[in-house]
């Protein structure tokens, strides 16, 4: 029975552990994979733009002796003629092993999952989901700590719309001694379901707070988010809590000296490009831990032998 990511529930906590452990082997010895996908095909359907995730898992899939087909820009595809998504996914089976979707709409990577019989991968759907990047966040904490338990983690910004935060506290919340420190403007909390079907359900202890400054000490881990243009419907309301929190040198004054901070990218200004030189800045490294973590998952979704 094939194997889809559309939510990082659908992975168990030893399967994640597993996939840390292969991208780990893959980092130290990059030469036993390079032909793990030889003669395989990944199809990236891109509906949204993107740089990191949509390079990274092409650059995974190269590097594991792969190729790739796909489309950057859905109106270069039949997309633009009004093909739905279910058309299309059953079109690229044909051609491709293996399919990574983005796409605007939450949901449609489960939709697409359902009509093929090749793996789908999420590689974000709307506001709800971005589990490629949850493993990549898991991938940066296990490697920068050592472990993903009893830790306090600091999610900043855009916690409404974050579908990286959404993802990340449900992953955590899975490990024990997990704390977080929710900080936010009111208009951009956590959404309640979040807040209620993970985190109270499962007895997870959380604050929310506006202030980053009284939050900053406690934190083991620090996630920095933008806020996002593209979901905001008013302009005005975007403008106006755009730069609610700005990461600087002097906010990291009471900072732990081993504080992980990280962003999923793109930075806007959320982050001072002087804090990039700081060894706590972690969110270039999370970048290539990305790549790995997706040839990780590429090969177990095709279920190639290691």
């Amino acid at each position: 029975m094939k194997k889809d990511l559309i939510d990082i529930r659908d992975l168990t906590e030893g399967e994640i552990r597993e996939m840390l452990n292969v991208a780990g082997d893959i980092i130290d010895h990059p030469e036993d994979y390079q032909e793990k996908c030889a003669h395989k095909k990944l199809a990236t359907l891109f509906y949204e733009p993107s740089t990191r995730t949509r390079l990274s898992f092409e650059a995974a899939m190269y590097e594991l002796g792969g190729n790739v087909i796909g489309f950057s820009d859905a109106n270069s595809s039949s997309v633009a003629k009004g093909e739905s998504v279910a058309d299309t996914v059953k079109t690229i089976e044909n051609f491709a092993d293996i399919i990574a979707m983005r796409h605007p709409k939450e949901g449609a990577p489960f939709v697409a999952a359902q009509n093929v019989d090749i793996p789908v991968i999420n590689a974000g759907d709307g506001g709800h989901n971005h589990p490629t990047q949850t493993l990549t966040d898991l991938l940066t904490i296990d490697r920068e700590k050592g472990h993903l338990d009893n830790l306090t983690i600091g999610c900043c910004g855009d916690l409404k719309f974050g579908r990286t935060v959404h993802s990340l506290i449900t992953a955590m919340a899975r490990y024990p001694g997990s704390k977080f420190v929710l900080i936010s403007p009111e208009e951009l909390r956590v959404p309640e379901n979040v807040r209620t079907d993970i985190l109270d359900r499962n007895g997870i202890e959380y604050v929310e707070t506006k202030s980053l400054e009284s939050a900053m000490p406690n934190l083991d881990i620090l996630y920095m988010t933008r806020v996002q243009r593209e979901r905001f419907f008013n302009e005005a309301d975007y403008v106006r809590l755009k730069d609610t929190y700005i990461l600087t040198p002097d906010k990291l004054t009471r900072a732990k000296y081993d504080l992980s901070i990280l962003h999923p990218l793109p930075r806007v200004n959320e982050i001072s490009v002087t804090i990039d030189k700081d060894p706590r800045a972690c969110y270039f490294r999370q970048v290539r831990c990305g790549k790995y973590i997706r040839m990780a998952l590429i090969l177990k979704l095709l279920g190639v032998e290691l």
